[in-house]
């Protein structure tokens, strides 16, 4: 993976949590990092599949797991995995205490049918 223009190992990521459903009191099942800007997006199973809408905005195409243990990139634009790449600024996932899904709090008991498949 050539990371010249779509990586940038030095940003932090922007929270702990999805950055959009933050702000509107939403919940998420998993979650993926920006490797250019930081950008802490919900996955593509999540209801609200933030991630692909911040690539589809912005055209930053390589995301990371941010998920705690794991170490993937994604690059939306070539659908291809990469099981590992560069270190990016810690942390690298979300907080261990956090549950998936999350956050603590506003997950429905019923989350598992809002899942996109």
């Amino acid at each position: 993976m050539s990371n010249d223009t779509v990586i940038d190992p030095s940003v932090p990521p922007s929270g702990a949590g999805c950055v959009e459903c933050d702000a509107a009191g939403g919940w998420w099942f998993h979650l993926r990092r920006c490797a250019l800007c930081g950008h802490v997006g919900c996955c593509d199973s999540s209801p609200s599949q933030h991630a692909t809408a911040h690539y589809r905005a912005t055209g930053h195409p390589v995301v990371r797991s941010f998920e705690p243990g794991e170490e993937w990139f994604w690059n939306y634009e070539t659908d291809e995995l990469y099981e590992s790449g560069p270190e990016l600024a810690p942390p690298a996932g979300h907080p261990a205490d956090q549950p998936v899904p999350g956050p603590a709090g506003r997950v429905p008991a019923d989350w598992a049918r809002a899942l996109n498949r």
